[in-house]
């Protein structure tokens, strides 16, 4: 086996291992506030938050500092630095006694959070402009999987062995798959240009800001972002009213949320493959015109059954969009600085993180769940205007960018 293919095979598992484990302690998460004292409903409830949307504050500014990073000394150290990071933070949040104690552990954690974004942007740096979307696509088939199962697992073991054990066995898969990345791991430098041009960081963010096709695909990516969490916290809610005197709410509640990743896992590589053969700027404003075309009846659907197939089918227009979006970054940044780009890319998924849940609470608040769907579906139309403006416009090329805005501020 050649060393990219089993790059690939060595990332597409621990992304499985990763996304499977860190999505474990999130049915919990609550719980085990609730464990460290005798508090309140409105405490555990507004600390949960606090707790849970620390880590993507936190990731959103380190995330172009762990791409430059790589940029400089490789991704292959960037991911075991991420990867045991992760594992020590799950560790450490088994031992904590107080609220703040976990409020700071979340936020160290945030620090190191990346380990998905950077294995995208490590597997993209090592494959082809024209098999990207394809190869970008098949990796996501990884995460998804393990977002899939890991809150049902990490729910059964909660229950099976307590929080404290749970964190345990968390932490130590995550650890097994850092080791995969320190010995079975090898990353392809290629050489730099003696003509390679170093860019400030001020360089390439005022890039990005004057570089119409990259700054609408990560506003994109942020409105993806917002789009799955702002529903995520209402839809158990939502499934509730549908299924009014049902005892299994929690657990048909789960089998939505799911519908979503299904969709997401059974058509992400071929999204990806046809955004290498047709375009990733069509397959994108395809995608996002999906997105709005099955999220909106999801606001007038009777029965759970409907919502279920509506989330399916949203999961299969929102699968393609991150490698698609990601496959573009590929295509546009200058290979010595794609680290970096990629990273503020990753910031912007996690600004959509973290807006998505307060969005849709405050939406919902005023004017109900249901019409989080249609609000949210204006935003993914948006966003197709936003892509169908900047395909109109003459073509930019973002080295041509990055050296007007050095000029520029030199």
């Amino acid at each position: 086996m050649d060393t990219q293919k089993r790059n690939f095979y060595i990332i597409m598992f621990t992304n499985f291992l990763v996304a499977g484990s860190t999505t474990m302690i999130m049915p919990f998460l609550s719980l085990y506030i609730e464990s460290l004292g005798n508090f309140s409903d409105e405490y555990v409830q507004r600390w949960s938050g606090l707790v849970f949307g620390v880590t993507f504050v936190a990731a959103l500014f380190m995330s172009p500092v762990w791409g430059r990073i790589a940029d400089k000394y490789g991704f292959k150290p960037i991911l075991i630095i991420n990867g045991f990071g992760i594992a020590t933070s799950i560790f450490l949040m088994g031992t904590a006694d107080s609220v703040l104690g976990l409020f700071l552990i979340r936020l160290f954690m945030g620090i190191v959070t990346g380990f998905i974004p950077t294995s995208l942007a490590f597997v993209s740096s090592q494959t082809s402009k024209e098999t990207a979307g394809k190869t970008l696509g098949t990796l996501q088939m990884g995460s998804v999987s393990g977002t899939l199962f890991g809150p049902v697992l990490g729910g059964l073991m909660a229950d099976a062995f307590g929080f404290t054990y749970t964190f345990l066995i968390t932490a130590t898969i995550i650890g097994i798959a850092a080791l995969f990345v320190v010995f079975g791991l090898k990353e392809i430098r290629k050489p730099k240009r003696k003509d390679a041009h170093v860019y400030a960081r001020s360089t390439v963010i005022h890039g990005i800001l004057h570089h119409r096709l990259l700054l609408n695909v990560m506003i994109i990516t942020a409105l993806i972002q917002i789009g799955n969490f702002s529903i995520q916290p209402l839809l158990s809610l939502y499934v509730a009213e549908l299924t009014e005197g049902t005892a299994q709410v929690a657990f048909l509640a789960g089998v939505t949320f799911s519908a979503t990743g299904v969709g997401n896992l059974l058509f992400a590589r071929l999204w990806g493959r046809l955004g290498d053969s047709v375009g990733y700027e069509k397959i994108l404003g395809l995608l996002l015109l999906l997105a709005f075309l099955f999220i909106i009846p999801q606001a007038f659907v009777t029965e759970l059954w409907q919502l279920i197939i509506l989330r399916l089918f949203f999961g299969v227009a929102v699968g393609g969009m991150i490698p698609t979006t990601t496959a573009l970054m590929r295509r546009e940044a200058p290979i010595d600085i794609q680290g970096e780009v990629m990273g503020y890319n990753t910031s912007f998924r996690f600004l959509g993180n973290i807006v998505g849940p307060m969005f849709g609470g405050i939406v919902s608040g005023f004017i109900g769940i249901s019409s989080v769907f249609i609000v949210t579906g204006t935003l993914f139309v948006l966003a197709f205007l936003f892509l169908w403006y900047t395909k109109k416009q003459p073509g930019q090329d973002f080295e041509d960018v990055l050296l007007e805005q050095e000029l520029k501020h030199s």
